[in-house]
Parts: C-alpha cells; sequence; structure tokens
C-alpha cells in the first residue's frame, strides 16, 4: 500500500459514453494498482452498460490549471479567431463536432 495513511492511491476515473464522445471525469476511487483501479471502475461506473471505454489516472499524476490562473493562462488564445469554427460550416448530419 502506498499513499497517505496506510490508504491506496486515488484515482480519477473517465469514462466515454459512446464512440464519438469524449471521456468525461465522472469520480475518484482508491485501489491498489491499475488494472485494480480499472476492474473497480468498470464495477462502479459502468454497472448498467454506461460506457464504452474507462480511463484511470492517478490523481498525484494529475496536473491541472489554478482558477486564479485563468486570465494569464487563457487568454492568449483570444486573439486566435482562426482556431474557432466559426469560419466553417459544419453540415447538420455531423453528430458530436
Amino acid at each position: 500500500m502506498t499513499g497517505t495513511a496506510g490508504q491506496w492511491p486515488l484515482y480519477e476515473v473517465f469514462v466515454r459514453g459512446r464512440r464519438g464522445l469524449n471521456h468525461v471525469h465522472v469520480g475518484s476511487l482508491h485501489a491498489a494498482d491499475d488494472a485494480m483501479a480499472l476492474h473497480h471502475a468498470r464495477d462502479v461506473y459502468t454497472r448498467r452498460n454506461e460506457g464504452v471505454s474507462i480511463w484511470v489516472v492517478r490523481s498525484d499524476a494529475v496536473s491541472a490549471s489554478s482558477p486564479d490562473e485563468k486570465d494569464p493562462m487563457f487568454a492568449p488564445a483570444g486573439d486566435k479567431v482562426y482556431r474557432h469554427p466559426t469560419f466553417y460550416a459544419v453540415p447538420e448530419d455531423v453528430p458530436h463536432l
């Protein structure tokens, strides 16, 4: 066992509901290793066939920006209008774009 106070490490769980959709964070769980985390995630978060794919990631391996960093982190993208799909006509029969 690793982690604090003899607990198993914490894993973050991401599930993809259907093909073509993104993985979405659905929760967290403790497990002894990656394989156990994957099996527990399947049992806990997809017991009613909610998903087609599961990702588990140790929480200590996740890096995230802070809400306080919002302006300096994301402001440079505002002047790059070519990155936004406003110049393209998207057909109505294209799902999940």
